[in-house]
């Protein structure tokens, strides 16, 4: 029995889903069990979020025009991306198939949508500007300086953490799984540290005047232009209209059918053969009652992990760079961004909380490092997996040797990349390039989602929220190529 889907990729096979105690091997699910065994795909999508935007982006925003005009934006695209990040899970877990491979189901078919696919998302991330901002950090940590201006240390400092990438998907059984459990670390410090310095140096006007910000709709501040905002919306929470390069990780984490379509394992772990083509599941009783307590799975880990980190995660740096500015009477920019509040607060508190403040940039941006360079190499494995035969025939069904050679080639790649420019210039243009994916994948969402099991299809206001991301994400990306090319749509 098989379940046609869109054109030119192989049927769905048609069996049970698996229940989530089968799954993740335990009697019941309480909510000790929730956070040990179920949650962990959106805190990989939160350690790439918790970098980029939160500690680069939207601080440089704040430290320079406050907090009204620039908070609702930031709501505004954590919402809309959540709401985004959920349909493409929903797609992973009703058919076990990554999005990259989905996105050959739409017509005209695999030949256009999967090559194209693997493009945007490599030409968004290879400028590596989370790399370059993160080995900034390490050389401040190093020196107890900040770098100076076109110093190559820093590059050489990021080339070293793409390593330390490396070396943790090699030594990992399964590599879904080391990400998960490298975030919980990583995340968990993240937050708990910028909670202790910002109830530590940060007074409670401040953390009103931010809170308010985000619910308050203003104008923009006057002199900020459209494309640093189209940067910030870009990548606040993760990438807007390219979240979906990291949804792949509910397969391998087992939700739903992903759990019948296998995983990528790491280097020490045991070959595991992922299934080309995806399966889903019979519309009957026993099939629809799994299938609504995998949706909430799914809504919990998103909305109550994925969204809720994201606004901390905004809040807490930009109302620490507030405060920064405020002591300093200086504003950040570009080039000082990643490590202006450690200054600050060196100036003001001494070198203890300068290199606290260190750390903790360096760990942030180490978080997104880890997840975007990982993702890049496992959508172009998914990919040529998925649609390659003679792939698959060369490397004998085994991912992995796909997967490491293919890492090692963008580390290089990337290495190269990250000396051609600012790192936080580099941040901006992928931001504002992740922006131009949602001028296409909400649409094939909606041609995808709409013709999956009838349990497993999204409500009609769904869809609704599908265009706004397209609205929305779709006018930053036109105006930024308006401005590229001469002059912005809008000025302020």
């Amino acid at each position: 029995m098989t379940h046609p889907l869109g054109v030119s990729r192989p049927d769905l096979v048609v069996t049970d889903l698996p229940t989530p105690e089968e799954v993740f091997k335990i009697s019941r699910i309480g909510p000790r069990e929730l956070v040990k065994y179920v949650v962990g795909p959106s805190l990989i999508a939160l350690g790439i979020s918790i970098g980029s935007g939160e500690w680069l982006l939207g601080p440089l925003s704040v430290g320079q025009y406050g907090f009204v005009g620039v908070g609702w934006v930031i709501l505004i695209s954590a919402l809309l991306q959540t709401f985004y990040n959920v349909e493409c899970a929903r797609y992973v877990v009703a058919t076990g198939e990554v999005p990259v491979v989905g996105w050959g189901r739409v017509p005209p078919g695999w030949r256009l949508w999967v090559p194209l696919s693997v493009l945007v998302v490599i030409f968004a991330f290879i400028a590596g500007g989370w790399a370059a901002s993160a080995g900034q950090g390490v050389y401040a940590l190093v020196h107890g300086t900040i770098a100076p201006a076109g110093a190559e240390e820093p590059r050489l400092w990021a080339i070293a953490l793409l390593v330390v990438v490396f070396l943790i998907t090699a030594g990992a059984r399964r590599i879904s799984r080391a990400l998960e459990l490298a975030n919980w670390m990583l995340v968990g410090s993240i937050l708990v540290t910028l909670l202790v310095l910002c109830v530590f140096v940060v007074p409670w006007s401040m953390w009103w005047e931010g809170l308010r910000g985000f619910v308050t709709p203003a104008a923009p501040p006057k002199g900020i232009t459209a494309t640093q905002l189209g940067g910030l919306a870009g990548f606040t929470a993760l990438a807007s209209g390219l979240n979906w390069y990291v949804m792949g990780h509910y397969r391998d984490k087992g939700y739903g059918m992903g759990y019948r379509a296998g995983f990528i394992s790491g280097m020490r772990g045991e070959r595991r053969e992922i299934l080309a083509s995806g399966v889903t599941f019979p519309d009957d009783d026993l099939n629809r009652g799994l299938w609504r307590r995998w949706y909430r799975l799914l809504l919990t880990d998103m909305w109550g992990v994925f969204f809720v980190g994201a606004m901390l995660g905004m809040l807490l740096p930009t109302i620490l760079m507030s405060q920064a500015v405020a002591m300093s009477g200086e504003r950040p920019t570009r080039a000082d961004v990643p490590t202006f509040i450690a200054s600050a607060l060196g100036q003001e508190y001494g070198p203890a909380l300068f290199y606290v403040a260190l750390v903790l940039g360096v760990l942030i941006l180490f978080s997104t490092q880890l997840g975007i360079f990982e993702a890049m190499v496992r959508v172009t494995t998914d990919a040529a997996h998925g649609t390659s035969p003679r792939l698959r025939a060369l490397i004998e069904g085994d991912p992995r040797r796909f997967y490491y050679p293919f890492m090692i080639v963008l580390l290089v790649v990337i290495s190269v990349v990250i000396h051609l420019s600012l790192p936080v210039a580099l941040v901006e243009w992928s931001a504002n390039m992740s922006n131009l994916g949602a001028l296409l994948y909400p649409f094939l969402l909606i041609y995808l989602n709409s013709r999956l099991p009838r349990p497993a299809r999204p409500r009609p206001w769904h869809y609704v929220i599908l265009v706004l991301n397209f609205l929305f994400f779709g006018f930053f990306f036109v105006n930024f190529i308006a401005d590229f090319l001469g002059d912005p749509l809008v000025t302020f």
